[in-house]
């Protein structure tokens, strides 16, 4: 309760529930790292499996936080996954909100 009397949520109740599932903020912290992805660079660093990456991937892209690029390497479809600037700025206020939950913890 804050001094006026109001009731104050408590900080993760605001988190982003898009970035917040582990899958999808896995691939989030890579791409923050690496700019760019393959599928399967992304697969292998987060141990999911191709259904689960693509199904993630089209969840981050329907929030607009990353953007697919697709084209072909010789006759081989290549797809490389980026953060898009929103992408980036909601994962910093998601980094933010849990830094700052875990260091107000006693």
């Amino acid at each position: 309760m804050t001094e006026s009397g109001e009731i104050q949520r408590h900080p993760l109740a605001d988190l982003d529930r898009v970035i917040h599932a582990p899958a999808r903020l896995m691939i989030m912290t890579y791409l923050y790292v690496v700019n760019r992805a393959d599928y399967v660079f992304l697969m292998h660093l987060t141990g999911l499996t191709w259904g689960n990456i693509a199904s993630h991937i089209g969840k981050l892209e329907e929030a607009n936080y990353v953007e697919i690029e697709k084209k072909f390497v010789g006759k081989k479809p290549h797809s490389l996954v980026k953060l898009t600037p929103i992408g980036k700025s909601a994962y910093k206020q998601y980094k933010k909100q849990m830094q700052e939950t875990l260091n107000n913890l006693p």
